[in-house]
């Protein structure tokens, strides 16, 4: 690690520590010698980043100091290079607009070390990409799940059965070919998964559950960890 990534990682670190961290242990995470990390401290406590403490005890971030905002390492713009690649692999339009609305962004913010990691088309995402589903906005379900709102949805599963459904949306899965919406099922009074590719009708209603999407989703997580609830590729019937 370059010893301007090494000054960074060692802030981030005492910056998320809720206590004094010895030099031993940054210098394991970092995989350098505690010699190296007493000479990084004092190398910025020399640039007035205002770190205190001691060999042997450990060392504090004053409260009050901020890095600047969009600083990260080149790995790190790798990760979100692919991320946003992955993204326009969905059929989620809105998502695909905003991914590269913040490539925009991010890319005219950050230092042009990590400008040429975003530019350099060197990291790509590749295969099939999930057409948008005929009769449902995935935006309008995202929506429903941060607000808390029901949906009104007709469904046919894939033996051509039909139902109509009052859902509590609560998750939204990406898959390669389509899109999976996890909810509390009214008609069912459980958790179900819904195909959006199968939906043939989808609107909110005047009626919300706020307060109890973490709890459902908590439930939601706990079965499908212990194998009590569908898969996540199966769908409701």
């Amino acid at each position: 690690m370059r010893k301007a990534s090494r000054l960074f990682e060692i802030i981030q670190i005492l910056r998320l520590a809720g206590k004094p961290v010895t030099a031993a242990v940054i210098a394991e995470s970092l995989e350098v010698t505690p010699r190296s990390i007493y000479r990084d401290i004092v190398a910025l406590q020399a640039m007035r980043v205002p770190i205190e403490g001691e060999r042997g005890i450990g060392y504090i971030l004053r409260p009050g100091f901020d890095l600047p905002p969009l600083m990260f390492s080149i790995v790190e713009t790798e990760a979100i290079v692919l991320a946003l690649a992955l993204l326009a692999r969905t059929g989620d339009e809105e998502l695909k607009s905003a991914a590269r609305r913040v490539s925009q962004k991010i890319t005219g913010a950050v230092p042009e070390p990590l400008r040429k990691a975003f530019q350099s088309q060197a990291l790509h995402a590749w295969g099939t990409i999930a057409p948008p589903p005929p009769s449902v906005d995935l935006a309008m379900i995202r929506r429903a799940i941060r607000d808390e709102r029901k949906l009104a949805l007709d469904y046919r599963d894939e033996l051509g059965r039909a139902t109509e459904r009052t859902v509590r949306p609560l998750a939204l899965i990406y898959y390669s070919e389509h899109a999976m919406m996890v909810a509390w099922c009214e008609l069912r009074e459980d958790i179900r998964n819904f195909r959006a590719d199968r939906v043939e009708y989808c609107e909110p209603v005047d009626a919300y559950f706020r307060g109890e999407g973490n709890r459902l989703r908590q439930l939601w997580i706990a079965g499908w960890k212990t194998n009590a609830v569908r898969p996540l590729e199966a769908e409701d019937a």
